[in-house]
């Protein structure tokens, strides 16, 4: 098992190990619940209430409402109050893409500090200050060719249904980057 560098808001991770180092992108838990969440709305199809919905994912109550309330505000879903209240998707799961719920439970999506002209402490020493917008403009364009309906299939999309898309869904092949 390697050994963690470095860990800072972006959710990457650098790894050590005896092949090298490696980069691991990591969504946040709350990312991961969202889309659980949405996923489960969608399934239901119906006004589901948090306490519901947290029964049927095991995902704590609390976090459930917290979601909820973001995804909201995120016009992801909508909220009704009331004795008869609850939730329901604001639009179907093949509308929603993957970066839409990163976006919104965790803000912008940026693979470094210096990303989308944004300024770090090396910057000026590191020789790649902005070189990694085309990372994540790629990282961002894949999220965006995956909806919620492509993860909520029983095994998701497959790496060939993705190379197969038409071109306003990415292809993975054209992102691999062998090194």
């Amino acid at each position: 098992m390697g050994q963690t560098i470095k860990e800072d808001y972006t959710g990457l991770k650098c790894h050590v190990t005896g092949s090298g180092l490696f980069i691991v992108l990591r969504l946040s838990k709350l990312t991961d619940y969202a889309a659980v969440i949405l996923v489960r709305l969608g399934r239901r199809g119906e006004l589901t209430t948090a306490t519901t919905l947290a029964q049927e994912t095991g995902i704590p109550e609390p976090t459930v409402a917290k979601l909820l309330k973001g995804l909201a505000a995120g016009k992801l879903v909508e909220s009704y109050r009331g004795a008869r209240g609850g939730y329901r998707l604001a639009e179907e799961l093949d509308h929603i893409s993957v970066a839409r719920v990163i976006r919104i439970v965790d803000g912008p999506i940026c693979v470094t500090a210096c990303c989308d002209g944004r300024e770090c402490n090396h910057g000026e020493t590191c020789g790649l200050s902005g070189q990694w917008d085309m990372v994540n403009q790629a990282i961002c364009r894949t999220l965006e060719g995956i909806t919620l309906a492509d993860m909520a299939k029983p095994g998701g999309l497959s790496l060939e249904a993705q190379d197969s898309a038409p071109n306003d869904k990415v292809r993975t092949k054209d992102m691999l980057v062998s090194g």
